[in-house]
């Protein structure tokens, strides 16, 4: 496991997570029902930006390695099921759609595996479609988690759950795409 820069905010991503779910359980004396969304939000928006920034150190910094190229997707998959669970939990999303994102994540990481092993791994690589997926869950779910209107202009709820639906709808045809690319015969 190589220890350098990128793989370190990559950790510090990963070490977020529990503040994220944490702040919910902190008690109202210590911090008020709104301060823990505005609290939650401004943590997951961080914790987000490191994603860009492992990748933008390890290109610049030219230490990219297997280890960081597994654990960024890890620690991203995380970030997004624990984010998931607390806004059901606080019964902001439906839980078919934490079902449907949450699912497809494990179902495409365990069939990249088995590409992998068998050498296929090409097939299944992130496509255009995933990334928009993504982009709509990272918009959608702090709008969520900060739940209360945006200086009284923006919907943060309305807007979070369009978004968070779209990403679902996304996520079953993403989905579909990766699993036909699977499919033996599919071009790499």
């Amino acid at each position: 496991m190589p220890l350098n820069v990128p793989n370190l905010v990559t950790w510090l991503r990963i070490l977020l997570i529990p503040l994220i779910v944490g702040i919910y359980y902190l008690p109202d004396a210590w911090l008020a029902y709104g301060d823990k969304n505005a609290t939650a939000t401004a943590v997951f928006v961080f914790a987000a930006l490191t994603d860009w920034l492992d990748g933008y150190l390890a290109r610049a910094l030219n230490q990219m390695s297997a280890f960081g190229a597994f654990l960024d997707p890890v620690a991203d998959k995380l970030m997004i099921a624990a984010a998931l669970i607390v806004l059901l939990q606080l019964e902001r999303v439906e839980a078919v759609v934490g079902l449907i994102i949450i699912g497809r994540e494990i179902a495409i990481s365990a069939l990249r595996e088995w590409m992998a092993q068998v050498g296929r791994s090409k097939n299944v690589a992130v496509a255009f479609i995933g990334k928009v997926k993504t982009a709509s869950q990272m918009i959608a779910i702090p709008l969520l988690l900060y739940h209360d209107d945006l200086f009284e202009l923006v919907p943060c709820q309305w807007l979070g759950t369009i978004l968070i639906n779209v990403a679902a709808v996304l996520t079953v045809i993403s989905m579909l795409y990766y699993l036909r690319r699977a499919v033996p015969g599919a071009s790499a």
